[in-house]
């Protein structure tokens, strides 16, 4: 019988210290939830910690990266606080891949791993957008012990958006909210140099999906490059060469939008992105029907046209106004830079553009975007670092001209961030000057940037498209 007790108290006890670890087992919190729209204020932590203990926290995700389809990786070190827990919102890591508080560290310092090929298959077979977050305790001869994981689904998208081609504007096309009622302002989306529908289409879809109406207007598609060699356009009714592209077409863009029963076409906006934003700048100063304009690394010239398979492209300006062919600044040594990508050598797009401005100032003064003239708001998104060309300085030359005209203008000068800012601060930014193309910038300054000017972007959009 004493045995038999004996035996109970010890399951007993067992069952007690087994109960007792449940209820102090790690927990990795993800607020406001664990699924997520990018570019939405997210907080993690892990709790339940032993105070002063040492953790790491692992981030791993599967993106589409230079060498195709990669899983992504970033992780920091924290030791835990007197009440048990980690937060990368409050604490800055001991060690990792980033430096200093930041909420969005282990998202924006990212870089391509090589896990355990289970980790890889696994991420593989998950939905798109879900990111692994794993802690681990790190033991002092760098054995790693897990301790608690967990899954969030950042969506790029909201669902149900509703997408409509644009009829006589290739490759264009409105994406509308969710659930859309009455009457919407819209955003025009003008993609950079890399031409095509892809980049507009994507912002587009984005900015619906914060319940903002945006047609996504491809306006130049040039020769693309596969892995077996050159391709043809994807959309060969537009030019393939970045030279005379017509600034009127917005004006085309503005009557089709006119017939969508879902639009207000007297509240409608431009969203230009690099050479995009060029576009926007140059068009609004001769459209007085727009309400506002977001030009993110922006110029404030017309500069030389340009085609990396055609020099015939070049002595033209890239943009033009009703078939006249507006000023524009030369290049020098333009086709010296770009025989980096075949040498190996930095592509530093901006040296040719520099040099270009200061070899002929007469025509820079000529080439000038007449900012003034358009009276709407204007928000510009620029980085001091720009190495594809100077958006800080040119930012702030529009800035000054729109200010001393008495004009609403706001500049963010992103001081040490690159070419490579448009977007939400929770995508990888380590890789922007991987390629031969140099964005420049530093991943933590272009993620700062971001994270900064993304929520100030759509407020600003909301506030000048709204009903008066």
């Amino acid at each position: 019988m004493r045995k038999t007790n004996k035996r109970l108290a010890q399951t007993l006890l067992t069952a007690t210290l087994v109960l007792a670890g449940i209820a102090q087992a790690q927990v990795i919190e993800v607020k406001p939830g664990r699924e997520v729209l990018e570019g939405e204020p997210l907080s993690l932590a892990v709790s339940q910690l032993k105070a002063g203990s040492r953790i790491k926290l692992r981030t791993s995700r599967l993106l589409q990266g230079y060498m195709g389809l990669q899983v992504y990786q970033a992780e920091a070190q924290f030791e835990a606080d007197a009440t048990g827990r980690v937060d990368p919102g409050r604490q800055a890591p001991q060690g990792g891949s980033y430096a200093g508080v930041d909420a969005r560290g282990l998202f924006w310092a990212m870089k391509p791993a090589r896990p355990a090929e289970s980790l890889s298959q696994q991420l593989r077979e998950a939905p798109s957008g879900e990111i692994l977050i794993q802690a681990f305790s790190a033991g002092a001869d760098g054995t790693e012990t897990l301790l608690a994981e967990q899954r969030l689904l950042m969506r790029k998208l909201a669902e149900g958006l509703q997408r409509r081609d644009a009829e006589g504007l290739p490759g264009a096309q409105l994406v509308l909210p969710p659930k859309a009622q009455g009457k919407l302002p819209v955003v025009i989306v003008l993609g950079g140099s890399e031409g095509g529908s892809g980049s507009s289409r994507g912002l587009a879809a984005e900015l619906a999906s914060r319940g903002l109406a945006a047609l996504a207007m491809p306006y130049y598609s040039p020769q693309r490059w596969g892995a077996t060699g050159p391709m043809p356009p994807e959309l060969p009714e537009l030019p393939k060469s970045f030279a005379m592209i017509e600034l009127s077409q917005l004006e085309q863009a503005r009557d089709w939008l006119a017939k969508q029963p879902e639009i207000d076409a007297s509240r409608i906006a431009v969203y230009g992105v690099s050479k995009g934003a060029e576009f926007a700048l140059a068009a609004s100063s001769h459209m007085a029907w727009l309400r506002s304009v977001v030009a993110v690394v922006p110029s404030d010239v017309v500069w030389e046209g340009w085609d990396s398979t055609n020099s015939a492209a070049l002595n033209q300006p890239s943009f033009a106004w009703k078939g006249q062919a507006l000023p524009f600044v030369p290049y020098v040594d333009f086709q010296q830079e770009f025989a980096g990508f075949m040498t190996g050598a930095p592509v530093i797009v901006r040296r040719p553009q520099d040099k270009g401005r200061a070899a002929n100032p007469e025509r820079a003064a000529a080439a000038r975007i007449e900012v003034e003239r358009f009276k709407g708001e204007m928000l510009l998104i620029a980085g001091s670092d720009d190495q594809m060309w100077d958006s800080g300085g040119m930012a702030r030359n529009i800035a000054a001209r729109r200010v001393q005209a008495g004009l609403a203008t706001e500049a963010l000068v992103y001081e040490g961030a690159g070419h490579a800012i448009n977007g939400s601060g929770y995508a990888p930014t380590t890789q922007h000057n991987a390629g031969p193309m140099k964005m420049g910038g530093t991943p933590e300054a272009d993620a700062r940037a971001q994270g900064d000017a993304w929520p100030r972007m759509i407020a600003f959009l909301r506030r000048t498209l709204a009903a008066q």
